[in-house]
């Protein structure tokens, strides 16, 4: 049964580097400025050997500054999200729960509507007051939850649900105060999240909360599959349910928040992609946080192709998400209340 399961990871995995490949190609070729995949073959050529085509230019620098910064932001965030969504389902034992439950996406989001509130969103100023409050909302979580008694499933959330709704209040009060002629179009659209202004700037600010993240969760994978048998268990078998929890909040909050922080708020992913991967790889958090990741990227990179062709004017990407993901899920979960 073991080597089934291994065989039938190892044949997803495979098919999904080659949907990943075809996902990050069509994101490289589609777009206002087409560009063929002979010309796209012929720019890659040229680059290695320092001499590309005159003709090829224009096409060469939309490729390596604008579509491929974009392709690769976006799959980090897809992948993170995924995967911090598919650790907390596990560790929560709660298929529901998902990055936002803890606050973190109203924490950075109110960091980021501070930040473009005071300087107009210039500078590092913005990522980095983001990333902090998104980090700052776990901490008070933390305290909310308290820790005298140990750290209970419910004190969690409801403390999550307490710090999304302050962050949330306070997002409303700089909406408010905002310039409405251009402060407050730029906050609101970026609430929508988008990947249209991404730069190689954008993934060295997200890249070490991020992949530390998911480096972080995937290191405690073994850890999170007895989370997921309950606390008595865990004890039995050695292991501090509640330090391992937090620890998994913790990657989780860090990798979530690097992803508002460069994107904007992004909804459903971190919800649906973990459903789809436990029914393709099973529960082991061994195979499932891998698959979350390789489906998350590949997800994001396609809504993100989707959301700059269907129309003239791109659509934000959180209005996608939510308009796939809502549909999918509720699908994905009357099948599962069926199936018993």
């Amino acid at each position: 049964m073991r080597k089934e399961h291994n065989a039938n990871y190892n044949k997803t995995m495979f098919i999904g580097i080659l949907l990943l490949a075809g996902a990050v190609i069509s994101g490289v070729l589609l777009g206002k400025y087409g560009i063929h995949l002979s010309d796209l073959a012929a720019i890659l050529s040229g680059k290695l050997n320092g001499n590309i085509d005159s003709t090829l230019e224009t096409a060469s620098f939309v490729v390596f500054n604008v579509r491929i910064p974009r392709i690769i932001l976006a799959a980090m965030v897809g992948a993170g999200l995924s995967i911090s969504g598919s650790a907390l389902q596990g560790t929560f034992q709660n298929p529901l729960v998902s990055p936002d439950l803890l606050g973190v996406s109203s924490g950075a989001g109110f960091g980021a509507a501070l930040g473009i509130l005071l300087t107009g969103g210039l500078g590092l100023f913005t990522p980095v007051l983001s990333l902090a409050l998104g980090l700052t909302s776990v901490i008070l979580v933390f305290f909310l939850a308290g820790t005298k008694n140990g750290t209970g499933t419910l004190s969690v959330v409801l403390g999550g649900i307490i710090v999304s709704s302050i962050f949330s209040a306070l997002i409303s009060l700089i909406k408010y105060v905002a310039d409405s002629s251009e402060t407050l179009p730029a906050i609101t659209f970026w609430q929508m999240g988008s990947f249209a202004n991404a730069t190689y700037r954008d993934i060295g600010i997200a890249f070490i909360p991020i992949i530390g993240g998911i480096i972080g969760l995937y290191l405690l994978r073994w850890k999170i599959n007895l989370l997921s048998l309950g606390d008595e268990d865990c004890f039995t078998l050695g292991i501090n349910p509640n330090t391992t929890r937090w620890l998994v909040i913790l990657f989780a909050t860090l990798t979530t928040a690097g992803s508002v922080t460069v994107s904007g708020v992004i909804g459903w992913v971190g919800l649906v992609i973990p459903h789809i991967c436990r029914r393709l790889v099973g529960v082991n958090h061994g195979h499932l946080l891998p698959a979350s990741c390789l489906t998350g990227a590949i997800f994001m990179i396609l809504v993100d192709t989707a959301a700059r062709n269907l129309t003239s004017a791109e659509i934000p990407i959180g209005i996608l998400t939510a308009l796939i993901g809502a549909p999918f899920f509720a699908i994905i979960y009357n099948r599962g209340r069926k199936e018993g």
